[in-house]
């Protein structure tokens, strides 16, 4: 990657709430604001996104999804197009499909950590609401490489965990409505970087960065040596099956696998809890179609006057009901399979 051009630049992520709170942002910004912002927010990958022309209309800064490899001006507001990550490498956008963070592409902390990779603390780092905690390891990164993190006041935010998670892991420099981030902003964009030594990173964080920028830009994980850079968990990956490696940012957890997917704990929870949900209706599914076959093989035999056959098969059919029902009652109302109901079941059965 090459060295920083430009001053200053802003990086912004957002999840569920966030055209709201990003439209009550720009619309706040000057024509001339002299830093170019780039924008993550988790949208759906096959559908075509409206957020520029909505940022656009909002702002006097013109928004766009850039092309690949585009050098980048200030007073320009670059967005992540559906299902790419948008990456920075020193004054140009990188627009790539590498593997999802947090179950997203485009990637809040893939953006953040490229930006400071490259820019290091003429980085700013901006977390609006959302769900879940994407944004929190790129901007705990941002942090420790001199950068500035503010984040949107999480009473105000739509959806509040995405800015909690920032504010419980990161060293966050403001905490101000979303229309109060603007003027935070170019105050910051006019000053000169800070004068305060970073704390800097470890040289096993280093390393780690140096290899997940490129991973995010489709460069192979298992090449760039990621399973060294961890520990190895007991965790497999949701998405590919591969062996996750644990990693520690600080008080936050999360983890890589040797293909690329990356997740924060809870992050890795969602995915596992709905993974989990799927397997239940796959087994539901098949006690159903087994009570199906039972009742109708049960009424067969009574047809042909086997009365005691077809009620041993209805029995069974009974039980494999039962069992479905068991099984619905933890999906539905997101209760464990307790002892005793365990117990009454088999009872049952």
């Amino acid at each position: 990657m090459t060295q920083p051009r430009q001053p200053r630049i802003v990086v912004i992520g957002a999840s569920a709430g966030g055209v709201e709170a990003l439209s009550a942002l720009v619309a706040r910004l000057p024509a001339d604001f002299p830093a170019a912002l780039f924008v993550v927010l988790h949208i759906a990958p096959h559908s075509p996104s409206a957020l520029p022309r909505i940022l656009s209309r909002a702002s006097a800064l013109p928004a766009v999804h850039p092309e690949d490899g585009e050098v980048f001006r200030p007073g320009h507001i670059y967005i992540a197009p559906p299902d790419h990550h948008l990456l920075i490498d020193g004054d140009r956008v990188a627009v790539k499909k590498g593997p999802r963070e947090n179950r997203f592409r485009p990637s809040v902390d893939a953006l953040f950590r490229s930006a400071a990779y490259t820019h290091g603390a003429g980085v700013i780092g901006v977390v609006l609401s959302g769900l879940l905690d994407d944004g929190t390891s790129g901007l705990w990164t941002i942090k420790r490489l001199g950068g500035t993190a503010l984040v949107q006041d999480p009473a105000e935010a739509l959806f509040d965990p995405m800015p909690r998670s920032a504010l419980q892991h990161v060293q966050i420099d403001a905490v101000l409505p979303a229309s109060e981030i603007a003027g935070r902003l170019v105050r910051l964009v006019q000053a000169p970087r800070p004068e305060a030594p970073a704390p800097g990173l470890t040289g096993e964080e280093r390393e780690r960065l140096r290899a997940e920028v490129p991973i995010a830009a489709k460069d192979s994980a298992y090449r760039l040596g990621i399973m060294a850079l961890g520990k190895l968990s007991p965790f497999t990956c949701p998405e590919c099956q591969g062996v996750l490696v644990q990693v520690e940012e600080g008080t936050l957890t999360r983890f890589r696998c040797h293909t690329g997917h990356a997740y924060t704990a809870d992050a890795l929870l969602a995915d596992l809890t709905e993974a989990t949900e799927a397997q239940a209706y796959q087994v539901i599914r098949g006690l159903e179609e087994t009570a199906l076959l039972l009742r109708q093989l049960s009424g067969r035999f009574e047809e042909t006057g086997e009365p005691q056959t077809a009620r041993a098969f209805l029995e069974q059919a009974c039980r494999a009901e039962r069992r479905t029902e068991t099984l619905r009652s933890v999906i539905f109302q997101n209760e464990p399979l307790s002892e005793e109901k365990l117990e009454a079941t088999v009872q049952r059965d």
